[in-house]
């Protein structure tokens, strides 16, 4: 009997809906320090990975594990599809609207960091390269610093420690 070679569509094709098409990883281990000055302008933490789907009808579920500390006030996070702010909180009065918040990790706590995670299955209803990151401010009241994958102090002795941040997105047949 003859074999047939299934192409990539007729085995897309033939999978159930939530089945994973793809998956795709990137793991940030940089210390990276981001200064904010006292504005709500969002900046990139450089934790950013791009997609291409396969079917406009898949969902990409977005995955974010980070290890972030500040130094004054609050640190803001929100998840960015493209140019695009998406999973976020609903705007009231003054408030930002963000993924997630966490306070200072300034003294005495200086040694700390906290692991904040973000997940969102989110319909980009492309084909096109679509690129998930993770932007951060410490709104307008503060001026400071926010850094990833490290601590406030980031003291170079045995107690001090460097982090991993991961991004993680993974294409799902709807």
């Amino acid at each position: 009997m003859a074999l047939t070679k299934l192409n990539s569509a007729s085995v897309i094709e033939r999978l159930p809906v939530g089945s994973v098409l793809q998956t795709k990883s990137f793991p940030l281990t940089s210390a990276i320090t981001k200064p904010s000055a006292s504005t709500n302008t969002f900046v990139d933490t450089g934790l950013s990975l791009a997609i291409t789907p396969t079917l406009a009808s898949s969902k990409i579920l977005v995955m974010i594990s980070a290890v972030v500390g500040n130094n004054v006030g609050t640190a803001h996070f929100r998840l960015v599809r493209d140019s695009t702010v998406i999973n976020v909180g609903n705007s009231e009065g003054n408030r930002l609207q963000t993924s997630v918040s966490v306070r200072d990790t300034s003294a005495p706590y200086a040694l700390l960091m906290q692991e904040i995670s973000i997940n969102f299955l989110d319909n980009p209803s492309t084909t096109s390269e679509t690129t998930y990151k993770l932007q951060c401010t410490n709104g307008a009241t503060y001026n400071g610093n926010i850094y990833i994958n490290r601590t406030h102090n980031d003291d170079n002795a045995d107690y001090g420690a460097r982090c991993t941040s991961n991004i993680t997105l993974q294409e799902i047949k709807q």
